[in-house]
């Protein structure tokens, strides 16, 4: 059973939790680094409901989204969480796709985006202790499957 659970999330909430995470430094100009107090509003998106920020130092417009994966998304700050959380959680594309609203192959596309960057921010180095538990990478080793009939 699918829950639309995307109707439930305040957007306003959803923009601060995304800012806290996605901008730990603040938001700041993609192109020239200047803080938000150096912008002015330019417009507020229909479909998203983000403020599109204007710098006033080098005239560049920028986002919440700008300089992740979602940059030139239309999506929803409450779509963006639970397309996060659905990812991490492992949960299939078709399933979260009907749940936040989205085409499969847009949800799609965003988690092959989401799960390459955090490929490349492991670590290459080896873990620093000697002993790793690997139980759970083999959980169903060696179980035979049930006869069919």
């Amino acid at each position: 059973m699918d829950f639309p659970i995307v109707d439930l999330f305040d957007d306003d909430v959803s923009t601060v939790w995304l800012l806290k995470y996605f901008h730990p430094h603040g938001l700041k100009c993609p192109h020239c680094q200047a803080s938000l107090k150096d912008a002015r509003i330019f417009r507020k998106l229909q479909r998203s409901k983000l403020t599109v920020y204007r710098c006033a130092k080098c005239a560049g417009v920028y986002t919440l989204y700008s300089g992740t994966v979602f940059a030139g998304t239309c999506l929803r700050p409450a779509q963006a969480i639970l397309l996060l959380r659905g990812v991490c959680k492992g949960e299939p594309s078709a399933t979260l796709a009907r749940e936040i609203k989205l085409a499969r192959k847009t949800v799609h596309e965003l988690r092959q985006a989401l799960q390459a960057n955090a490929e490349r921010l492991q670590p290459n180095t080896p873990l620093k202790d000697q002993r790793t538990e690997t139980d759970e990478l083999f959980q169903n080793a060696g179980e035979k499957r049930r006869k069919t009939r």
